[in-house]
């Protein structure tokens, strides 16, 4: 019997059918070993010694693995096809070696890109050994971002109250985020104006010009200043005669973008379906292990986790079939699309994102897939038919127009498509806004016209522009930033952003990150202390060596020790500065926003209150703000926000207007529990708490008035016939059908949740399992052995996983947003195996004492059945006992007295 281990049950039981008689596959639930949370774990005075230590949920799991090991012929570790794939066969051969249970067995890796049966006997036929060179990579990696975290971690949490945590790859993308937002902030619009005609031909046609050059000169983007320069420049146009001088006509070709590789596939699956880098990697996963099509389990998708845009000559093939089949022949070019990595510090030559069947179109599998995967599926299956169809032809028309004088001189463009291509099938979203050229240009068309045509003007129009600050960074734009410079893996993208938004860094308002005041003073404190270290380069730099390790080509010990000893004298230096000074440094790198300069040119750090205090960034019980260096004389406080305070730290309260019914104040406060709208006054005032995520700064009356008249009937149960209603409670937004509550998940809006909606949410909750259900998270997964789906919710005591009638609570540290199936099934496996081991003693405990009970009578010599009564008499007497003397306390005593 050989023994195949991989990462998840939905992968073991695809690759058992494969496999067939012979092989027996099991899953290790992902990582079993792992550093310990806490100090120590990695030792720099012992050249870098780690100390992993067995994940405690794993060792069942484990011991499982070594108990079918022992014996067996071979041992297949065939997990991912990446550095943390070989991690993870390293790891479990670890602790099997330390069981002794591969004694005598031979080990081999063996590597999976896709979960079809020709791929998966195809690479058991190719095994090889583990790769030492992926492992020390994983290791250096692994060591840096502990002694990062716990080394910087402490420092902020004693220099700056507040501060959650710091990551070696996480301070950069926050770093990034907030300089993006001072840019904006520090941005100041421009004034410029642009002036257009309205143009006719002898034949009546029309079409629109701009003007390019006055008085000879071809104008810049600021050369029209002012409304005057601009009804100048426009009635200089309408003094002259206008005439086409050139036209220009020319076909430009536009091939079609390539595969996705992870990065893109998370930016695009942002811009096009608004999935999260996190909700893109867990959908992939399940599309990569299999789906059940008709009994049998199929990988839909090559693996997730690459950086390659290369394609195999097999799945060319296949996908130049497709086209054939599916298109005329003029959308199949005469030789297959070859894509190279542009991706600075790209790794894993694997294949990139594509579908394992081509011929398996999205419409074939959609009845097999839930919304999310078929979503995805179709997405990464037009643009991998895509890559590989012909170029687009546009047909592009630049028309000259000029004064006989030559002193204004216009332009008209139009762009139309003349063959669609690969449009037919597909085109990529885009982050940035287009250019005006660019928006004019697209899709528009121009009459037919020849040099020398005489024409007329019907309108001439100036028009004011501003020019306008970059924009935020979304999901898909700051991954898209994050691969450019060579930050971190595509792996790693998802895990990042999840950490930015849990550590309350960043918020995202309209898909766009906005970095929090905590996270604005945590980049200020790491950039004023430890500005090398979170550097976009050093970090690129320290990605560049990690990818040497990998390749064979460093020692990994040697970057650890070119890091460490740097960065340990940083933080040594840093740990002695005073609070007083760190604040002071606050002040200087955040001084833009926390002292804007004032209309009359005063000192903006001067106290706007007593006259005399200095203005300085202060710490407090509820988050950081602004006061006066002379308090407790002087009270005076403001929000990092601009809003001044009370003299402690400033409120929201505010008046947002008059309820048309009632004629009573409407308020938005800020309470001991949070802010909350408030109409009238006094007991009979109306109140209503703030749903998570609404900014109470931006909140207007409708709104309020509308969350006032919480809670509201959505319509009734149709099955039980009761009202179900939305309010906001003790436990945040909820639905309610009778004495049953739930609690919204994020993405629902208590204002705008209809029946239907409520009706699923009531349904998932589920009405078994010992404990009230809260808010459901999401869906982890289907679970292997039945079928059932694994659920995340909100508890009211923290999240919990639910499967049927079993509940497991997250262990402490656990991040409900990174849980994958894998981790939930190992918890419940855990508490399954807890379950019925505390069963089995239970009986076992009941037979000893049923055992000595048998024993004891035997010793008396009396019968048991003798014995029995006579132990239900002394019973009944003493119930006798207590019934009599239930009167008196002292009385009602006696008897359990007697009884000892």
């Amino acid at each position: 019997m050989d023994i195949v281990v991989v990462e998840s049950p939905t992968k073991a039981k695809s690759i058992a059918k494969y496999l067939g008689e012979g092989y027996k596959v099991l899953p290790s639930y992902g990582h079993v070993r792992d550093l310990p949370e806490k100090d120590g774990s990695v030792r720099p005075d012992k050249d870098f010694e780690i100390i992993y230590e067995p994940l405690p949920e794993k060792l069942k799991r484990v011991e499982e693995i070594a108990r079918a090991v022992k014996g067996a012929r071979r041992l297949w570790l065939a997990t991912d096809p990446d550095r943390e794939g070989e991690a993870i066969s390293w790891h479990l051969k670890s602790l099997l070696d330390e069981r002794g249970a591969t004694k005598g067995v031979d080990v081999k890796r063996v590597a999976f890109h896709e979960i079809t049966k020709p791929a998966v006997l195809e690479a058991m036929r190719h095994p090889r050994g583990l790769d030492t060179n992926l492992i020390d990579a994983y290791q250096a990696r692994r060591a840096l971002d502990y002694l990062v975290g716990f080394t910087l971690s402490p420092v902020l949490w004693r220099k700056l109250s507040g501060a959650r945590s710091a990551g070696r790859v996480q301070s950069v993308a926050l770093r990034l985020i907030c300089e993006r937002e001072a840019e904006i902030e520090a941005f100041v619009p421009r004034e410029y104006w642009t002036v257009e005609a309205t143009l006719k031909t002898a034949r009546g046609d029309r079409f629109k010009a701009r003007l390019v050059a006055l008085e000879g000169k071809k104008l810049g983007k600021f050369d029209i200043p002012d409304a005057k320069a601009a009804e100048a420049a426009a009635a200089a146009i309408r003094a002259r005669p206008l005439k086409v001088t050139a036209v220009e006509k020319k076909q430009v070709s536009r091939t079609p973008p390539p595969p996705f590789s992870t990065a893109t596939l998370q930016q695009e699956a942002a811009r096009k379906l608004g999935f999260s880098a996190e909700r893109t990697m867990r959908v992939a996963q399940r599309l990569f292990e299999g789906v059940d099509l008709d009994g049998e389990t199929v990988g839909l998708i090559t693996y997730m986790r690459t950086d390659s845009v290369s394609l195999s000559n097999e799945a060319l093939l296949a996908i130049r079939k497709v086209i054939g089949a599916r298109f005329d022949q003029a959308y199949l070019p005469p030789r297959p699309r070859q894509y190279k990595t542009k991706a600075k510090n790209a790794q894993e030559a694997h294949e990139a994102i594509r579908p394992t069947d081509p011929a398996r179109t999205p419409e074939e599998v959609a009845r097999f897939l839930d919304e999310d995967q078929r979503k995805l599926y179709d997405l990464i299956w037009r643009r991998t038919v895509a890559s590989q169809m012909a170029a687009a032809l546009l047909d592009r028309l630049t028309v000259e127009i000029a004064s006989p004088d030559g002193a204004v001189g216009l332009r008209a463009s139009g762009q139309t498509i003349a063959f669609d291509g690969f449009l037919k099938l597909y085109e990529e979203g885009r982050d940035d806004r287009p250019s005006e050229e660019e928006d004019e240009e697209t899709g528009k068309t121009l009459p037919p016209l020849v040099a020398g045509e005489q024409l007329e003007k019907e309108e001439v129009t100036p028009s004011q522009h501003f020019t306008e600050p970059p924009p935020r960074y979304t999901e898909a734009s700051l991954v898209k930033k994050l691969e450019e410079l060579g930050i971190g893996r595509p792996s790693t993208y998802a895990s990042i952003i999840s950490v930015l938004k849990e550590r309350d860094y960043v918020k995202v308002e309209k898909g766009r990150f906005v970095p929090t005041d905590r996270g604005r003073l945590v980049n200020g404190f790491l950039v004023s202390f430890f500005d090398r270290w979170v550097q976009p380069g050093f970090t690129a730099e320290l990605e560049a060596k990690l990818d040497e390790i990998a390749a064979g080509e460093i020692d990994w010990r040697s970057v650890l020790r070119a890091f460490w000893e740097p960065f340990k004298s940083s933080v040594d230096e840093v740990q002695r500065r005073r609070v007083s000074e760190v604040l002071e440094a606050l002040n200087e790198a955040l001084a833009p926003k926390l002292f804007p300069p004032r209309a009359d040119g005063s000192d903006p750090r001067r106290c706007p209150l007593c006259g005399e205090g200095r203005l300085s960034l202060k710490l407090g019980r509820f988050g950081a703000f602004v006061g006066c260096s002379n308090y407790p004389a002087c009270r005076y406080t403001r929000r990092l926000d601009g809003e001044e305070g009370d003299g402690a730290e400033a409120r929201v309260d505010r008046l947002l207007g008059v309820d048309p019914a009632t004629g009573e104040e409407v308020w938005v406060k800020d309470g001991r529990f949070g802010p909350y709208v408030q109409r009238g006054e006094g007991e009979g005032a109306k109140r209503c708490s703030l749903p998570p995520g609404t900014d109470p700064q931006t909140l207007d009356l409708e709104r309020a008035l509308k969350l006032l008249a919480l809670p509201r009937e959505l319509g009734r149960d149709p099955t039980t016939g009761e009202p179900i209603v939305a309010g906001i409670g003790r436990f945040g937004p909820y639905v309610q059908r009778g004495r049953r509550f739930v609690t919204l998940p994020p993405g629902d809006d208590v204002l705008e949740i209809g029946i239907n909606r409520a009706i699923a949410l009531l349904a998932e909750s589920g009405e078994g399992g010992g404990r009230t259900a809260g808010a459901l998270l999401r869906e982890l997964g289907i679970h292997p052995e039945d079928g059932s789906p694994v659920l995340l919710f909100a508890g009211r005591f923290g999240p919990y996983i639910k499967h049927g009638k079993l509940n497991v609570t997250l262990p402490k540290g656990t991040d409900p947003q990174s849980l994958t199936l894998d981790d939930a099934l190992a918890l419940l496996e855990a508490k399954a195996a807890r379950s019925g081991a505390a069963k089995r003693s239970a009986r076992k405990a009941s037979k000893e004492r049923a055992a000595s009970s048998r024993a004891a009578t035997a010793a008396s010599g009396e019968p048991a059945a003798a014995t029995s009564t006579a132990r239900r008499r002394k019973a009944g007497a003493a119930t006798s006992a207590r019934a009599a003397s239930a009167g008196s306390p002292k009385a009602s005593r006696a008897p359990a007295r007697s009884r000892g």
